[in-house]
Parts: C-alpha cells; structure tokens; sequence
C-alpha cells in the first residue's frame, strides 16, 4: 500500500518538474531564433543607425529574454520545491491515516476475537451444565420407573385387598362409582340448568315482551271472521221463484257451473251461498248479482254471467295482489306471487283471512327486524311470503309450507325466504335470524283475541292431545289443560320427581309438545309439585 502511494507522488512530481523544464526548453528556443532574426537583419541592412538601434533593440531583447529565462527557471525551481514540500505533506497525511486505519482495524479484529474467546468460554460451560443436567435427569427417570413399579405393585395389592374386603371386581366397583357419580351429576345438571334458565329467562322475556309489546303497538288491525258462507240480497221474495226457475233449472245451472250450493230457505229477500272454496263463491255472488241486476235469468244468460264474473275476479285478484305489494312496500315480486297474494283475500284458516295474517305477518316481522337491527326489507318479504301456499294448497298435493317453498323457489327468491316459508311452522330447522322472527310473527298474528276460531271438535281433540302426551310421563299424577289448550298444569308425585328435576321434565314435555301438536301462539307448562301431611286428632 505504502509503495503505491509513494509512486503515486513521485510520478506527479515528474509531471511538474517536465512541465517546467518544457517551459524553459520553450523559452530558449524562442529566443535562440530572436537572436538569428537579429544577425541576419544585422548582416544584410549594415550598420546605419537604424540598424543600429534594431541592435541595439535586439540586445535589449535578449536581455529581457534571458531575464524572462532566468526568472522562469526561478519560477519553475520555486514550484518544483513547492511541489515537492506538497507531495510530502500528502504523503505524510496519507501515511498516518493509513497508520489509524491499520490500528482501529486492529482494534476491532482484537474486540472481535475477545468476544469470540468469551463465547466459546460461555458455550462449553453450557454445555457442561447440560450434560450435568442430562446425569440428573437419567438418574431422576431411573428413580421415577423404580417408583412407578413399586406403585404399581402396592396399588395391584391395595386392589386385591379391597376386592377381598369388599366382594366385590374392579370392573363391579368402577359400575357402582359411575352409576353413582352419573346420578350426582344428573342432580347437579338439573340445578345448574334450572338456574341458568331461570337467569335466561329473566333477560330474555323482558327484551321479547318490549320488542312484541312494541310492534304490537306500532301496528293495530280490525278482525273480521270469515265464514263459509255469503249472503245475496234480493230485491224482493219473487226473485227466488225467478232464481230457481222451472222445474229447478236455472239453480242447477248456478249450481254445476260455479260449483257452490245456493240455499233458498224462508230468510226474506236472502239467497245463501254455501261453499268451503271462497273463489267459487266469490263468482257465484259476482254472477248472481249480475243476473238479479239484469232481471234475465235462464240457462244462457247465467252461462254467459258467470263467465263475466270469473274474467272480474281475475282482474280484481290481480289489482289486490299489486295493492298488497304496494301496501307492504315489498317491491319486485314475481308476477305469479302476485296474482298469488291476490289469491289469498279469498282463503281463510281457521275463519282469518290469509292476505290479512300474510299482511299483519309482514309488518310484525319488520318491526321486530327494525328493533334487532335486522334487514327489514327481507323479513317484510319473508312476513308477506310465508303462507304463499296457501293460495292454491286446496288445489295441489302437499302442505301449503311444501307448495309454498316450492312456489319461492320457481320464482328465484332469496334463500332467506325460503327457509321461512320452510321453518314457519317448525318443519325445518331456521337457518338464519328472519326465519325465527317470522314464525315468531306469524304465532303472534294467529294468537291475537278474535284472530281465528275453531270448531268444538277440533278443539276438544287438541285439549285430549295435550293431556295424553303429559300423562303418558312417569311420576305424573295428574294434569289439566286450562286457558283454551294455552296452559298445562301438571301435578307430579313427590316422592318420584325432586324440585330439581321438574325444570328437566318441562322442558322434556314442551319439546314433545312441539313435535306432535301443531297449534297458535305458545303453551304455557306449569308444574306443581306439593308435599302433605294429614292427621287426625281423636
């Protein structure tokens, strides 16, 4: 490195030292060929004055020349030694900062190595204390199995002097133990789950009484029970006579071509429509009223009438489905579903109108959606679409929740949706939050006072249903179905079943109770356990 900087420098100051011996060389070259010019004019002019003062002046030349030479040879030695004195300099910087590198470097590499040496000192006492560890550990692992198998041999003979004192195999005494810790814990699982229920039921019946108290109150509707039947107003009794035309033919006609039974009894200015199918009926009445508004009543023109109602009917079932969409602000339905929900404000179940609970289902279901935070524009849709197969269940094969689903499905609705249809009445299991609220909706829009009505026979036969599934439980002495089927009261027998296993049983028996029945709103379980002691004073 060293002798690369010294001829680094020797070789600038060759280069200086030829720069100025060049200018010097210049120099005398130049005045060499002044002196020449000098003494051939000198020569060939003579030596008039003129040309002597030319001498003259050439002399002045030289010496001005050989003084600019001798002063640029002193210039040029001046550089060379300040040159010189600078290279040195350079090199003597260059050298001790060469010579600090070189140390620092040491330095570091001796830094380096310390640490490396003190490592290598810290690895193999490590590695020391591992193997020490190691020795102790094999020889604990030794001492370990030797206790193991002296455990071993103490527990084979503290079993074999239990099995001796007690009669009884290992296989015998681990039954008795887990039939007894199985019964402890089903004790312990009764009252936990009695108190977590009770808990629940706290929160939870709270924030479900103020979401279904508010959308109750939020939306109120009349009630207005449907029959089976339809009353015609007649101008006067002649009419009848008119109605049922001679020898009974004009009635049979009515008759075979709406497919409704007309009932003429002693009710002034009255005729009865009698049909269990609310379309038929609807154009018998439509047909009816045309005939009595135009006076001419026979075979042709009752023909020709009820082919006008049934084109009436169509249109006024088309303009209801487009109101009822308009109504709910359910936008976007198929057109089928439309003409289906138009459908509806002729189908009843058990005497409420379907349009009116697919309606009132609607709403429920979107104001319980808007208190949960939930998407009410689908829970609206799902509301109005749960009974779509209701429409048309009388006319087609299977429930109205399969036809209804089915229906969904052709029509490219929501997933969601379906599942509602599907769920509503516990067939399927509810995938998604909007299904619970509209069965939820759909229970609440059923179970309101005057909603529906039912007959003796089927309400008789619900009641027995209920009673006979309590019953049929072990440690029932006897139950009784109160609030119109609403309410089961059970008395169990004390002896057989504890207050901890009643929360157990109820629930038992309302699961069963959802499976088998099929019934609006909820039943409320209600069990009573009471202990007496009777004696007489003689």
């Amino acid at each position: 490195m060293y002798h690369d900087i010294y001829l680094q420098f020797d070789n600038r100051i060759l280069e200086v030292i030829t720069i100025n011996w060049l200018h010097i060389f210049i120099s005398l070259v130049v005045g060499l060929i002044i002196g020449i010019v000098a003494c051939v004019i000198y020569f060939h002019k003579g030596l008039s004055k003129r040309e002597q003062a030319l001498i003259e002046s050439k002399e002045q030349q030289e010496r001005e020349a050989k003084r600019l030479l001798g002063e640029a040879q002193k210039s040029g030695e001046r550089q060379k030694h300040e040159l010189l004195l600078e290279a040195k300099e350079e090199i003597h910087k260059s050298r001790l900062e060469l010579e600090k590198s070189v140390r620092d470097r040491k330095s570091e590499l001796q830094r380096e190595r310390n640490r490396i040496e003190q490592k290598e000192e810290s690895l193999d006492s490590k590695l020391a204390n591992v193997e020490q560890q190691r020795d102790d550990l094999s020889q604990q692992l030794a001492e370990v199995e030797e206790m193991k198998e002296q455990a071993r041999l103490q527990e084979e003979k503290i079993f074999s002097e239990l099995e001796r004192i007690s009669g009884l195999t290992v296989e015998e005494a681990r039954t008795v133990v887990l039939d007894s810790a199985r019964e402890e814990y089903r004790h312990d699982m009764a009252v936990m789950y009695k108190q977590m229920e009770d808990e629940t039921k706290v929160s939870a019946d709270i924030m479900a009484q103020d979401i279904i108290a508010t959308a109750i109150h939020r939306y109120s509707a009349d009630y207005v029970s449907e029959s089976t039947v339809t009353v015609v107003t007649l101008p006067n009794d002649d009419m009848k006579g008119r109605i049922i035309g001679r020898e009974g033919r004009n009635i049979r006609a009515i008759e075979t071509l709406t497919g409704v039974d007309l009932i003429i009894d002693d009710t002034p200015e009255a005729v009865i429509l009698s049909s269990f199918n609310p379309i038929r009926r609807e154009v018998a009445r439509i047909a009816l009223e045309k005939l009595i508004q135009d006076g001419r009543i026979h075979p042709a023109r009752i023909e020709e009438a009820v082919a006008k109602a049934q084109k009436e009917l169509d249109q006024t079932i088309k303009e209801e489905g487009d109101r009822t969409a308009f109504e709910t602000g359910v936008m976007g339905l198929d057109e089928n579903l439309l003409r289906l929900l138009g459908r509806m404000r002729y189908r009843t179940s058990y005497r409420q109108n379907a349009l009116k609970h697919s309606i009132e289902v609607c709403w429920f279901a979107g104001l319980m959606a808007a208190e949960l935070g939930l998407d009410v524009d689908m829970a609206k849709r799902a509301g109005l679409l749960h009974d779509i197969g209701k429409a048309i269940d009388y006319e087609t094969e299977g429930s109205h929740i399969e036809i209804g689903a089915e229906i969904a499905r052709k029509a490219h609705e929501d997933p969601t949706v379906i599942n509602a249809i599907e769920s509503h009445h516990g067939d399927v299991e509810p995938t998604n939050s909007i299904a619970v609220l509209v069965a939820a909706a759909d229970a609440l829009s059923a179970a309101r006072p005057g909603a529906r009505q039912e007959n003796i026979e089927t309400y008789v036969k619900r009641i027995q249903q209920l009673e006979e599934i309590v019953k049929n439980y072990s440690g029932v002495d006897n139950c009784y179905a109160i609030q119109a089927g609403r309410e089961i009261r059970v008395m169990v027998i004390p002896d057989q079943i504890q207050d901890e296993d009643m929360a157990l049983m109820a629930r038992e028996i309302g699961q069963q109770i959802e499976d088998e029945l099929n019934y609006p709103g909820q039943i409320k379980i209600s069990m009573i356990r009471e202990t007496r002691v009777t004696d007489y004073a003689r």
